[in-house]
């Protein structure tokens, strides 16, 4: 069982940056495959980016492509999602996500095994 926790969001004003990050506990964190999404409020969870295993490879929604960079230290069990030129459209619950290791990393939110509890991020306008 991996248990994840989310830190770091909060409320800034537009064009502001915060870096999330989660840390895993309870398994081989450098095994599996790590997902940000997010679901504002009235909306469905959508996928924002993901890391495979070794961090050699990333992946991004075309709203985070160019502002946001996920990222892992599989030393310190902790994957972080660094969210430059916030937007208020970036308002959400951000969560991150593990997934057992698969040839491909999915990107759909019901491949990934163990969630967070979720960190609100809100951006003014």
């Amino acid at each position: 069982q991996v248990h994840l926790v989310e830190s770091g969001g909060g409320l800034v004003q537009a064009g502001a940056s915060l870096r999330l990050s989660c840390v895993a506990s309870g398994g081989t964190f450098s095994s599996y495959g790590m997902g940000w999404f997010r679901q504002a409020p009235g909306k469905e969870r959508e996928f924002v980016a993901a890391i495979i295993w070794s961090g050699t490879d990333t992946y991004y929604s075309d709203s985070a492509k160019g502002r946001f960079t996920i990222s892992r230290d599989n030393a310190k069990n902790t994957a972080y999602l660094q969210m430059n030129s916030l937007k208020p459209e970036d308002t959400a619950v951000y969560y991150c996500a593990a997934q057992r290791w698969r040839p491909i990393i999915s990107l759909l939110d019901y491949d990934y095994d163990y969630w967070g509890q979720g960190t609100q991020v809100s951006v003014s306008s």
